[in-house]
């Protein structure tokens, strides 16, 4: 971690994506830092936990993301270099606030990290493709491929931002943002202050009607102006090779498949390669496909290369033949042997290397095994003590985004939905207005800070009564350990039994679930309650004691 901050130009290290993202805003010259923890960006935030005082930066634990979206819009108002970092999903909590954002423009230049994850390998809710909302909100979006990018890009985010005064977001993926290679420095000048001052400036800062409509028009003059900058950009490149029938355009992670299954199949085919995911460099993409009879779009998930192509290819040439998801599936990530098995199609060319491709039609018998909670975790009492309490099958389960999601799995089945952070409390509320079946919700200490609290309160003030057991394991677990406003790690802890008093939550209890029956009981008694009902099981996580 301590060669993060050497300031040698032109010296090699080795670092994940994410890792390179930091260096890139400490070349940057970063002032503040806001993150909430989400894999596969959890990295980031943790990276400056550890260096941020050396580094004489900012660096903060938010609430939740549309919080850390605030602050660091704060920070941005008065002046200082920002970059908040968030998963796929943390966008959706912010939009609320990112959305003016984009609108009234930065004052500090400001840097958005969002890391998707095609396959959901960490992600439990959707396959979500953060792209469509960087085109929904009119924000400059760049995608790296590989941890140099990362720092490259990340640098050239904060001086667009500085030269258009935009927020600017950086889109990676999990294959991105884990992917570990050698990275050249560049010079770094991080012993700056991180004191800034807040001007007033109503005209820029304050989002009413009539002036965010023209907000809104100085917004789109600044993308034609990005977009401009786009077609000049290194970002945007092509490798010409030895063909002009066929081509490639391609961005993220996907060029790397290309290149490797270029090199595995002999074939020269010319390849675009788009580091500005909007605005598009449209002049460069014309010029690429002007010539060719058929033009591959190599992209992870929804096809808006694709589409974009397809409208440029009317103007540039219309007898293009562009081609996409017929060969590239729509669902999942793609992977090294997809991208050579479709460029081998879209090619016409025969395969000359069988293994690695067949891999994946190999029809192994593997024995199912389900993800596990830790051995000696809290959770384990926790639901054995339902299951003694209750007969499961007469009693609704809300589950919520924790390592408690595992509830839904063998030896424990007691959980009959699971979508977003904080709607286990929301769903529970109207199940019960709508059904008299008995409910038990689950919701983790850090959820509960960061979405459980309102639907609480609209429990309370719309008279429900879900037994809610809110999980307190004193940790945000799942994502690394991170603090939260609950933690005891925190100077400035809350108890989450203060807060739910301070609801006038009558039927309140607190246990270590290790306590069998006292748990039993409690769950006994509130699943008859006409009120809302609320334990906090506590024990610490297994892997905190270790």
């Amino acid at each position: 971690m301590e060669e993060l901050l050497l300031n040698k130009p032109g010296k090699k290290i080795i670092l994940l994506g994410n890792e390179a993202i930091v260096r890139g805003a400490l070349e940057a010259g970063v002032q503040f830092v806001s993150t909430y923890p989400g894999t596969p960006a959890s990295d980031i935030g943790d990276t400056f936990f550890r260096i941020a005082k050396k580094a004489g930066v900012y660096f903060e634990y938010s609430t939740n993301e549309k919080v850390a979206m605030e602050a660091g819009i704060g920070a941005s108002f008065s002046g200082l270099k920002t970059l908040v970092a968030m998963k796929d999903f943390g966008l959706n909590v912010c939009l609320d606030a990112l959305g003016p954002f984009v609108y009234t423009g930065v004052k500090g230049p400001t840097v958005i990290v969002v890391a998707d994850d095609p396959s959901c390998y960490s992600s439990a809710q959707w396959e979500e493709n953060t792209r469509g909302l960087a085109l929904a909100l009119n924000m400059p979006t760049l995608e790296p491929a590989d941890p140099q990018e990362c720092i490259e890009f990340t640098k050239l985010a904060f001086q667009i931002s500085e030269k258009f005064k935009i927020p600017v977001m950086i889109r990676t993926t999990t294959r991105v943002a884990h992917q570990r290679a050698p990275v050249r420095m560049s010079n770094m000048e991080y012993k700056i202050s991180n004191k800034g001052k807040f001007i007033k400036n109503p005209k820029q800062f304050v989002t009413l009607p009539p002036r965010v409509l023209e907000m809104k028009k100085e917004l789109l003059e600044k993308i034609e102006k990005v977009k401009e900058f786009s077609e000049k950009s290194p970002t945007n490149y092509e490798l010409k090779r030895i063909t002009n029938k066929l081509g490639i355009i391609t961005s993220g992670i996907s060029y790397l498949y290309v290149r490797e299954a270029l090199n595995e199949l002999k074939l020269g085919l010319p390849i675009l390669k788009l580091g500005f995911f909007y605005p598009l460099p449209e002049e460069k993409i014309k010029n690429f496909i002007k010539n060719f009879k058929k033009v591959l779009i190599v992209e992870e998930l929804e096809p808006f290369l694709e589409k974009e192509v397809e409208r440029l290819a009317k103007e540039a040439n219309c007898k293009l033949k562009v081609i996409g998801k017929e060969l590239i599936p729509e669902v999942g990530e793609i992977k090294p042997e997809i991208v050579t098995l479709a460029i081998a199609k879209f090619a016409n060319c025969k395969l000359k290397i069988e293994n690695s491709l067949k891999i994946r039609n190999w029809k192994l018998k593997i024995p199912k095994r389900f993800p596990q909670l830790c051995p000696g975790c809290p959770y384990w009492f926790v639901f054995g003590a339902i299951k003694r309490a209750v007969d499961p099958k007469k009693v609704i389960f809300g589950g919520d985004i924790g390592c408690y999601m595992l509830a839904g799995f063998p030896p424990h089945l007691i959980q009959d939905y699971l979508f977003c952070m904080g709607s286990s409390i929301g769903i529970a509320h109207g199940i019960k207005k709508a059904t008299d079946q008995k409910l038990i919700t689950f919701i983790g200490d850090s959820t509960f800070f960061h979405a459980g609290i309102p639907a609480l309160i609209n429990t309370v003030f719309n008279n429900s009564n879900p037994l809610i057991i809110i999980l307190d394991n004193r940790t945000t677990a799942m994502t690394g350990h991170q603090p939260h406003p609950g933690a005891p790690a925190t100077q400035n802890g809350l108890k989450i039994e203060n807060v739910v008093k301070g609801l006038g939550i009558k039927n309140l209890k607190v246990i270590d679930p290790i306590n069998q029956e006292e748990f039993i009981a409690a769950i006994k008694e509130f699943l008859n309650k006409k009120e809302v009902s609320v334990i906090v099981a506590r024990r610490p996580c297994v892997q905190i004691k270790k």
